[in-house]
């Protein structure tokens, strides 16, 4: 069978070598190998016709159902990624990309805790506190009687109020002039 040394020429080979092979052959076996192509051939157009029927039924069977080629793409491609999440190489790829959204997870809130320290250090420094103390001062100054304290933004935003004012104030007092 597969293995036979006499080789069926190929498309494009010389037409000699064709001629030479129908001739080692006997007229016996030349009209048993036509028969044979004939009824191949007439195989390949019967089984061609049915796959056209069976294309046109399947057609209108879908038609019938309301299917059309926009749903069969989503369907395939739903099928594509169901087929390909199943995979081990993907379902290994999702667990180490787990994995390390984890750790750098771990590693934000980390350094978020370090950054937070980092302002309370800041916070806490006596250069920080003496700022504090002297906006305290210019807030009791420009401010009045408000009673010092409160945390760091009320005395910025009431500083920056005052300040504000002030401006205002002035550029009232120069056009009354």
């Amino acid at each position: 069978g597969l293995l036979r040394s006499d080789s069926i020429p190929e498309v494009g080979e010389d037409a000699a070598a064709t001629v030479g092979m129908a001739e080692t052959l006997s007229e016996e076996e030349q009209d048993e190998l036509r028969k044979e192509l004939a009824k191949v051939e007439e195989e390949i157009q019967t089984l061609s016709q049915v796959l056209a029927a069976k294309e046109k039924h399947l057609a209108e069977i879908k038609r019938k159902l309301g299917i059309n080629s926009l749903q069969e793409l989503k369907q395939n491609i739903t099928k594509s990624w169901q087929d390909v999440t199943s995979t081990t190489a993907y379902k290994r790829t999702s667990e180490t990309l787990s994995q390390a959204g984890q750790k750098a997870s771990a590693a934000f809130s980390s350094v978020g805790s370090v950054i937070t320290k980092k302002f309370e250090d800041v916070r806490n420094s006596p250069t920080f506190k003496s700022f504090e103390e002297k906006v305290e001062n210019l807030k009791s100054k420009v401010g009045g009687s408000k009673p010092a304290g409160g945390d760091f933004g009320e005395v910025l935003n009431s500083a920056a109020n005052a300040s504000a004012t002030e401006t205002i104030a002035e550029q009232t007092e120069e056009e009354t002039h």
